[in-house]
């Protein structure tokens, strides 16, 4: 059963009332048992169904475009008065947890519910978007509902197939949405005021810090490739030592050094998340090694000057270990910076709740990072426990730091100016 409307925004209530509904949002999965929620299966259409109602019950006019968002729109005392954005998305990884994403679409639903009941209203109008999908696990194309109202849908993805061999473009039919219509979701760029995104920060840096929020710099860029080295494969007891072409070893030494280049600048990380030697055995020395790299930064001149080192790197290793490579870029995105004037609102509104204000950029990618193709955008970190971990059942946050994110979401809009 749904929870009732919460009374104000920013009470204690209210983040008691976060914290249920992120529980009554996770009854729609397609896995019982653990929270797994991909764009336009059953369980996407009730979460999307309950996003709606509790829209509706908070005094939003509640659409769904043909990228199937909900889009929950609050007037201004003014109606069509441009709108200030919100939002982020409600599909899931697998085996997910109940706060990446979902926090974003129901805080401020649950804030606006409190203007609502005090018949509150603003010079601008606030709109709540369910993006409905950003984590491209379904289709493997990301960001498909923010892309879909910044205009940028890349529609050579409708052709992408799911597991079971259906199109995007044909699950998008059975839904109701009609493809040839996503030109129509785009939102106008003088219509956007602003996009503000509430997030767990998805890390462990304002939890070590005992900080409950924190105010995002930039959503940083990210480059990554596949990387395949060929030696020579070889006896492991009869092949000397300094005469083997062993490829793991290759990859294990320019994994370290990654670890070494991306280790020094703040904001700056390096990942190998894959490592595998194909066919490989105990008794053999590796022919062969294929691993990812994940270079990260907020900074693109930082992220790109280790990917060029890193790059310069795998040719030094390769030549003198007598190993070739082939690299494969797969990724490559560039940062988004989160607008200074819209940084200083939300420190403004930390420190009228009395929090220090911190600020730190966000590592991961975010639907923010789409709609900065038609607004300035910026973010507020909400802290998240258990070691910072999500993408996991175990992902978490309190009461207390969902009351203290909807107290500075609702000052935040309370005291928004524009910038035009």
């Amino acid at each position: 059963m749904a929870a009732t409307l919460t009374p104000a925004p920013g009470s204690a209530e209210t983040g008691a009332r976060i914290m249920a509904w992120a529980d009554d949002l996770a009854v729609h999965t397609e896995q019982p048992g653990l929270l797994t929620r991909t764009y336009l299966t059953g369980a996407h259409h009730g979460a999307a169904a309950q996003l709606a109602a509790w829209m509706r019950e908070a005094g939003m006019t509640v659409r769904r475009d043909a990228a199937g968002n909900v889009i929950g729109r609050y007037e201004g005392a003014t109606p069509g008065a441009p709108a200030l954005l919100t939002g982020s998305h409600f599909d899931t990884v697998r085996d997910a947890g109940r706060y990446d994403g979902n926090l974003g679409v129901i805080l401020p639903i649950a804030c606006v519910a409190g203007w609502h009941r005090q018949g509150r209203r603003f010079p601008f109008a606030i709109e709540v978007v369910g993006f409905a999908e950003e984590e491209g696990v379904r289709f493997k194309a990301t960001l498909l509902g923010s892309r879909a109202i910044a205009g940028t849908f890349d529609t050579n993805v409708l052709d992408n197939v799911d597991e079971a061999g259906k199109t995007m473009r044909e699950a998008m039919r059975e839904a109701g949405f009609d493809p040839a219509g996503l030109p129509a979701a785009a939102h106008p760029r003088a219509q956007v005021l602003a996009f503000v995104e509430v997030h767990i920060e998805q890390g462990p840096v304002l939890l070590n810090e005992g900080l409950p929020l924190g105010v995002v710099t930039a959503i940083s860029g990210a480059t990554r490739f596949i990387v395949e080295l060929e030696g020579l494969a070889g006896h492991a007891g009869t092949v000397p030592m300094d005469m083997r072409r062993d490829a793991a070893m290759a990859g294990a030494e320019i994994g370290l050094f990654i670890e070494r280049r991306c280790g020094g600048l703040p904001g700056l990380v390096g990942t190998v998340g894959q490592f595998d030697v194909p066919n490989g055995a105990t008794n053999v020395v590796p022919g062969r090694a294929v691993f990812s790299i994940d270079i990260r930064a907020g900074e693109d001149a930082v992220r790109r000057a280790a990917v060029d080192d890193v790059l310069a790197e795998i040719e030094r290793v390769c030549a003198r270990r007598n190993v070739r490579a082939q690299i494969r870029k797969t990724h490559e995105a560039a940062s988004v910076p989160c607008a200074p004037w819209l940084q200083a609102q939300w420190a403004d509104a930390i420190a009228r709740q009395g929090l220090p204000v911190r600020h730190l950029p966000s590592g991961a990618g975010h639907d923010a990072m789409a709609i900065s193709a038609i607004a300035d955008v910026a973010m507020l970190f909400v802290r998240c426990g258990n070691g910072g971990i999500s993408h996991h059942p175990t992902e978490t946050m309190t009461a207390a730091d969902a009351a203290s994110a909807a107290a500075v979401f609702s000052d935040f809009v309370e005291h928004f100016a524009p910038q035009r």
